[in-house]
């Protein structure tokens, strides 16, 4: 039974009794003199430093200030802390027109509530992290899997509506939590079924297993050997370049074979694939090249005493640099470690050199449900097809978006070209996150849109209004309101 003084918030599913001066689950809406009220402010982009100006300017126009902060085509209205179209039948919370080089445009913008969504995580290593399809945890609750190892990076799958509603409630929230965690740009430790442990953030280096990384791999094994080969050549008789996926071998290599490199006589552990590389030369693990092994030399076999001689040189090197060791075979073709030569310390530096830093990368995937699109027009699938035929452009938070081809609008967004803070949640568990479409303005109107909603830019703001707070757009992120190629130095598009 709710008190008397408290009032019912209907912004999401929960349905909260807040009481005055108190917030809800959410921390988004708060009862203030018995008024549901948006806590925090509703976010607005500048677009002056996006141009590459030194400064604000503070008149764009040959006239006497009228107290407006809007700066017409200049201001982008984001969805962040603009609020929901929950119960799903009401329209989008602002339905802003503006003229943009002459043509009338509308942006719609609402907080979807996202319980379909994940992100996907990219980290930058390569150490093995743990077996592909094993779960990926988070305080002991599954909330994710390993994917694929792409190029130099290792890939988590997170989130998802079975383990935000599949689970127990507990597998839920903690989901909820990490996801909320990393889209807002903050660190998540994760633990992954017979693997690694490994600490990541957007835009950060990864830790693995408590070391943090410094550099990814220049390529796998193979294509090291062909990149440093002619660095190499005359001055080593033979290099192998430790990978745990494609290990490469410079004397049989293509690459050593154009360049005259003879035979020595080395012998490979593992599956051969082609001259020069081999596969599954040792088990995966945190070690040399992605590999197990802390002794190089165990993926060899003895090398062939018809063709190998006392004194060959051989250079053992990971694919990052991190890892290398320089022997010389003696009189009964042992290979035996020395220090590295002066003349190969500048091809095991340029390794490393080409390997770029280490980050974890954060994108945001969400499919815009019926009742976010509802919220944009009576008859959804208008604007589905809308976003399809590039009609329409969808952002969030004023970010560019990928959005998936194929049914409904599945869209991933790199959350490090976001505002600060632009996700929220709601404890059914669900992520909220900002979700904007700009179109024409007759656009708008042929696909069914409330018409009757529109409102100007110029009538959200003035000088005493203390609920929406102004950012500088990302220089890096395309202004939302220009459709076409834009000229980087002058800041303009082809077409609006």
């Amino acid at each position: 039974m709710a008190d008397d003084d408290a009032i019912r918030c209907d912004a999401c599913p929960v349905l909260c009794y807040i009481k005055p001066g108190r917030a809800g689950a959410c921390d988004r809406y708060g009862n203030q003199n018995g008024q549901l009220v948006r806590l925090d402010a509703h976010l607005v982009l500048d677009r002056a430093l996006s141009r590459g100006d030194s400064v604000v300017p503070f008149l764009e126009r040959d006239r006497e200030w009228d107290g407006n902060i809007v700066s017409g085509p200049e201001t982008f209205i984001t969805a962040i802390g603009a609020g929901t179209t929950y119960p799903d039948y009401k329209p989008a919370p602002f339905i802003i027109s503006s003229e943009v080089k002459g043509v009338d445009m509308v942006t719609v913008v609402t907080e979807g509530i996202f319980s379909y969504c994940g992100v996907k995580v990219k980290i930058d290593t390569d150490r093995h992290l743990g077996p592909e399809c094993n779960l990926v945890r988070a305080k002991g609750e599954p909330v994710g899997h390993v994917t694929t190892s792409e190029y130099g990076s290792q890939m988590l799958s997170l989130g998802g509506v079975r383990h935000l509603t599949g689970g127990t409630r507990n597998e839920g929230n903690v989901t909820c939590e990490t996801l909320l965690d990393l889209c807002n740009g903050k660190a998540a430790e994760l633990t992954i079924d017979d693997g690694a442990s490994v600490v990541v953030q957007a835009g950060k280096p990864p830790v693995v297993n408590g070391v943090r990384e410094e550099r990814m791999r220049v390529g796998c094994g193979s294509a090291t050997i062909g990149m440093f080969a002619k660095q190499w050549h005359g001055k080593i008789d033979d290099v192998v370049v430790v990978d745990d996926h494609i290990t490469g071998v410079l004397s049989e290599h293509q690459a050593g074979k154009m360049l005259g490199v003879p035979e020595t006589g080395i012998k490979m552990k593992g599956r051969r694939s082609t001259p020069g590389r081999y596969f599954q030369v040792a088990e995966p693990g945190t070690a040399w090249g992605g590999t197990n092994i802390t002794d190089p030399l165990s993926i060899l076999a003895p090398f062939n005493p018809k063709i190998a001689w006392p004194g060959l040189r051989l250079l053992m090197v990971s694919t990052t640099g991190e890892h290398y060791a320089y022997y010389e075979l003696d009189d009964a073709l042992r290979p035996v470690e020395k220090e590295l030569p002066d003349s190969l310390q500048l091809s095991v530096q340029r390794i490393k050199e080409n390997c770029e830093p280490a980050l974890s990368t954060v994108l945001f995937m969400g499919g815009a449900g019926g009742s976010l699109r509802a919220g944009v027009t009576e008859n959804p699938v208008k604007l589905t097809r809308s976003v399809r035929d590039s009609l329409t452009r969808v952002t969030c938070g004023g970010a560019p978006v990928y959005v998936w081809p194929g049914g409904g609008i599945t869209l991933m967004v790199d959350v490090s070209r976001m505002p600060e803070n632009a996700f929220g949640y709601v404890p059914t568990p669900a992520l909220v996150a900002p979700i904007e479409f700009t179109l024409k303005l007759d656009d708008y109107s042929a696909l069914g849109g409330y018409m009757d909603r529109v409102r100007p830019l110029s009538s959200l703001t003035n000088k005493n209004d203390e609920s929406r707070r102004h950012l500088s757009a990302r220089p890096e992120n395309p202004w939302p309101f220009e459709t076409g190629k834009v000229d980087a130095g002058k800041g303009k598009s082809t077409r609006s």
